[in-house]
């Protein structure tokens, strides 16, 4: 790390001091979405004191107060002081992302963040040593059933089909534009969850039928809270691991392979090379390690969630074409989009 710092952070550890304090500003953004205090904010015609805003909020305005002065330090608050009071009101980026009510809402997934993976990365020491996830020692569930631990209520797999369904509203476009798909006429999204990424192939590509399959449950929990009106998406139950799969020109894996060891994936993509039409292949969206193990930090801040929630880890480029190769796939091209997710096409 020395040898990347500049004589002034040797004398003084800045950036070494902003990673270790790095939890206490996701823990403020995590508990201000939780508080509502970005919706009050948006539905807000003026600017609001604290003491305005805890009375509305039901907190105490003292602990208010010094959660919103962080967050202007931050900027994602601004803060004008008149004769002595403070009035808060939203920036554009919490008004897009962080008030509940916005299209482009990270909110679900923040909240996902702050009661799921918050507490399993308090274990993350713990995952280091035993190389498993910690879904029995956060959750006392078995660590072999990832997603028994992950869909352990209906309250918890409706937080994580937000995460996916927020994921897939900021990134989804880009996944979908990274390769033309207009060839393919019809499309699977495999463990799709709440259609999201469905929605952005859909737009992109009308031509084409796009399908999510995924659990039962998932599918009528997608129906129940994630349906929209003029949706051209289809839903169907089934199981892509254990079920049939049928048959398609192209089926979509985002977020999918990242979750599970080798032997599961090599035989999950040769049952998708076997049901595949002629001509057609797959889409893998991951976050894509760098060759040379320096990054991205985000994907490998995502390879250590894989090991405190699930048996899988991100990997680079050359891991996926060599399975996408031993599964029988051919010409694998990789498109990095420079956002967190990144996008590799296999054909048959």
């Amino acid at each position: 790390m020395a040898e990347h710092l500049s004589q002034s952070e040797l004398d003084y550890p800045f950036k070494l001091l902003e990673y270790l304090n790095g939890f206490r500003i996701s823990k403020a953004i995590f508990s201000a979405c939780e508080l509502g205090v970005f919706e009050l904010l948006l539905e807000s015609e003026k600017p609001l004191t604290a003491g305005e805003m805890a009375q509305k909020l039901g907190t105490s305005e003292d602990g208010l107060e010094r959660l919103l002065d962080l967050l202007v330090a931050i900027e994602i608050l601004n803060v004008e002081v008149v004769q002595g009071t403070a009035y808060y009101n939203s920036t554009d980026v919490a008004n897009l992302y962080l008030a509940k009510s916005s299209p482009k809402s990270l909110h679900t997934s923040i909240i996902y963040q702050s009661q799921t993976i918050y507490p399993l990365w308090n274990n993350l020491a713990d995952a280091v040593r035993e190389g498993k996830n910690q879904n029995e020692k956060t959750f006392g569930l078995p660590s072999e059933e990832i997603f028994s631990a992950i869909y352990r209520s209906e309250d918890e797999m409706l937080k994580f089909m937000g995460l996916m369904n927020s994921t897939w509203v900021i990134d989804g476009h880009d996944i979908a534009t990274a390769f033309d798909l207009s060839g393919f006429k019809s499309i699977i999204d495999l463990g799709g969850c709440s259609g999201a990424l469905a929605r952005e192939l859909a737009k992109e590509y009308p031509s084409s039928t796009v399908t999510v399959l995924d659990l039962p449950d998932v599918i009528q929990s997608a129906l129940r809270h994630f349906a929209q009106e003029g949706d051209t998406i289809r839903f169907q139950e089934g199981d892509f691991f254990d079920g049939e799969i049928p048959s398609a020109d192209l089926y979509i894996l985002a977020r999918i392979v990242h979750d599970w060891k080798d032997d599961k994936n090599l035989k999950l993509l040769r049952k998708i090379h076997t049901a595949c039409n002629t001509g057609g292949g797959v889409l893998i969206a991951e976050a894509l390690l760098f060759e040379n193990r320096r990054g991205p930090t985000v994907a490998q801040m995502f390879s250590l969630n894989m090991l405190v929630q699930t048996e899988g880890k991100e990997h680079p480029p050359s891991h996926y074409t060599h399975l996408l190769n031993e599964a029988g796939f051919r010409d694998v091209q990789v498109c990095r989009t420079g956002k967190s997710y990144d996008a590799i096409l296999a054909l048959k």
